[in-house]
């Protein structure tokens, strides 16, 4: 599936949810609607698989993995490294430390992205930083890093590149297959041999308005 067309149906699909995001009644807000459609539209939550793949590869310390799934789904599978928080517990005072800093990239994910989206507006809205969502969740990262899709021959040498990344990436991370991602956490984390093609890193900005 084309990123920018998961990019794009989960900003409209965000627009409906707002309204929809489990009610918050311990914690006030600091970002209003207006403000988070604003950040949606511009899609600043989001950060590809590519770069989290990348960070994970290289022993990246700055990246924690969150998912928000229940404790069934995270024990049956989960992506290297991750902690479960799943989304009901996420305004809990036992994970503030953990979703409200400065000093790692949180990534929340989940099957699809609606739950990692409503735990991203959810921290987002009462002004904890440094939160992010994984672009797709793990169905994404599946057909992405776990079972890319050979280009043809013909196709420009970054997509070829990109394609050598993915496929070397699922393996060193132990989640590659030709028959889809096993539950099976495997511990190689050895660098990549392939060239790894320009990946754009996320950056973190400030927003105007509220608590970024």
């Amino acid at each position: 599936m084309n990123p920018r067309v998961i990019l794009s149906t989960a900003i409209i699909g965000l627009g409906l949810i707002i309204a929809a995001v489990p009610q918050n009644t311990t914690r006030p807000y600091k970002v209003d609607a207006s403000q988070l459609l604003v950040e949606i539209k511009n899609g600043q939550q989001f950060i590809n698989p590519e770069e989290v793949a990348d960070m994970l590869v290289q022993n990246d310390p700055s990246i924690q993995l969150i998912d928000v799934r229940n404790p069934d789904e995270f024990n049956s599978f989960s992506l290297p490294g991750a902690i479960n928080i799943p989304l009901e517990s996420i305004l809990l005072k036992d994970f503030e430390d953990i979703l409200n800093q400065d000093t790692k990239t949180n990534v929340f994910y989940s099957n699809g992205t609606l739950q990692a989206n409503e735990a991203w507006m959810l921290t987002r809205q009462i002004g904890f930083k440094n939160n992010y969502v994984l672009m797709g969740g793990l169905n994404y990262w599946v057909e992405s890093i776990a079972n890319p899709q050979k280009p043809s021959n013909s196709s420009a040498n970054e997509e070829l590149a990109r394609y050598n990344f993915r496929l070397a990436a699922g393996s060193a991370l132990g989640t590659g297959s030709s028959e889809g991602i096993s539950t099976e956490t495997k511990t190689n984390t050895s660098p990549l041999t392939p060239a790894i093609p320009k990946i754009e890193k996320k950056k973190k900005k400030p927003v105007a308005g509220g608590c970024s």
